[in-house]
């Protein structure tokens, strides 16, 4: 009967990492693309769009580093 209770818990977890980082994407390739001068500029700007936390990762520690 124990073991039996074990297998009515139900768990829920959320995605709202997923969410945020979605978004944030899609915004970085509005302003990546809006802001681009060039075709490679824009081709750029998409890998920054899929990668923009890393960007800002990056960037931050340069900023704590000076």
């Amino acid at each position: 009967m124990k073991d039996e209770c074990k297998h009515d818990k139900h768990y829920a977890s959320t995605a709202s990492g997923g969410a945020v980082y979605g978004i944030g994407m899609l915004g970085a390739f509005v302003f990546f693309i809006t802001h681009a001068t060039s075709f490679m500029a824009g081709l750029f700007g998409v890998f920054q769009a899929i990668f923009w936390p890393a960007f800002l990762v990056y960037y931050a520690f340069q900023a704590l580093i000076k």
